[in-house]
């Protein structure tokens, strides 16, 4: 089994490195069969993006602060840890962004698309599904799609539902909503196409991102989950994204 083995910038993420590639040597992630990533869930996002194109499988091991999407780190046995593993498919989301000054800007999400406010004016944003107007001015600090996997991240800190990965849903999450009221988001399919229009952008400037991504000064954003990209992500049995995120649906602390 051949290994690509890419780490953080950390120190502890290098020596582990540095000892993983000394025990199983190491390819170029082209000729990798699976690769592996050492980090938290930020670098694990870089890797797959870096990646993606190669849909070679990834493996994740935890050294940074947070490791929802990895495993625990060890570096005996990880041949028999790769055979065993169960493999999920993420399929990312799709922003289009145009800017204030009509420029299109293109990026894919695999946790979420989001627009904030960019200063003390509450944003003003038009909702549409699949074309239909469903809310005509959300009054909001921001409002984000989230994917199953990034449910648990900055969704699930906005107060929006935990999504199961195999639900194939998606979740519509208003940040600090003040009117409606008492609109508190929505669970869409996941092939609903998510249209926001930004009013008074001038007065109002909002922002968007995409994962990492972040395009100032947008008009309108449109986001749909991609049909023919996706990511393998390989997750040891005992502990599996689907079972994250059942039992994080029951966390306390």
């Amino acid at each position: 089994m051949r290994f690509a083995f890419v780490a953080s910038d950390t120190q502890v993420a290098q020596q582990a490195r540095h000892a993983l590639v000394a025990r199983y040597g190491s390819v170029p992630a082209m000729e990798a069969d699976v690769i592996v990533a050492l980090g938290g869930d930020g670098f694990m996002l870089r890797t797959l993006h870096a990646h993606r194109v190669l849909e070679t499988p990834v493996y994740g091991m935890k050294l940074g602060r947070v490791g929802f999407l990895m495993n625990r780190f060890q570096v005996d046995g990880l041949c028999g840890r790769i055979e065993c593993a169960h493999s999920t498919i993420l399929r990312p989301l799709r922003m289009q962004a145009t800017d204030a000054y009509g420029k299109l800007r293109e990026a894919l999400a695999f946790n979420e698309v989001s627009l904030f406010r960019q200063t003390n004016q509450a944003a003003h944003v038009e909702v549409r599904l699949n074309g239909m107007v469903k809310l005509e001015n959300l009054v909001c600090d921001g409002v984000m799609v989230a994917t199953p996997a990034g449910s648990t991240a900055y969704n699930l800190s906005a107060h929006g539902p935990i999504l199961p990965l195999d639900a194939n849903v998606l979740a519509l999450t208003p940040i600090s909503p003040f009117r409606p009221r008492r609109w508190r988001g929505a669970i869409l399919p996941h092939r609903t196409q998510v249209g926001l229009h930004v009013f008074d952008p001038g007065k109002r400037p909002v922002g968007a991102t995409a994962d990492f991504l972040e395009v100032r000064d947008v008009h309108s954003v449109e986001v749909v989950q991609t049909v023919r990209q996706r990511v393998h992500l390989l997750f040891d049995p005992e502990h599996n994204l689907e079972q994250r995120i059942l039992d994080e649906q029951f966390a306390t602390a």
